[in-house]
């Protein structure tokens, strides 16, 4: 994938991720329970879009970023999970939600 200047994602394919904390809950994006949790990013979506959070405030600054697929293993959301260790969730949260861990 070819992005122009000032457009390289943050994150790559297989990268450990964690969703941010954020207070107060106010008109975020992220459900409460993703925030803290750990994933990897397994898709890269484009093109790159504006922040939905902002807007949802009436403040659109034409800022654009990537949005990131991430699977979350059952087990990170529900520690008692007995399923298959590859079951999962995909979510797709904006690049200003997530810090590499």
């Amino acid at each position: 994938m070819v992005f122009a200047a000032g457009e390289s994602p943050l994150f790559a394919l297989d990268d450990s991720v964690r969703i941010l904390q954020r207070k107060p809950i106010g008109h975020y994006r992220v459900p409460t329970y993703l925030r803290g949790k750990v994933g990897t990013v397994v898709q890269i979506i484009t093109p790159i879009g504006i922040d939905n959070e902002e807007e949802g405030f009436g403040r659109d600054a034409g800022v654009k970023l990537h949005y990131y697929r991430i699977a979350i293993p059952m087990s990170e959301l529900w520690p008692e999970y007995s399923g298959s260790p590859r079951d999962g969730l995909r979510v797709e949260v904006y690049e200003t939600w997530l810090e590499r861990i």
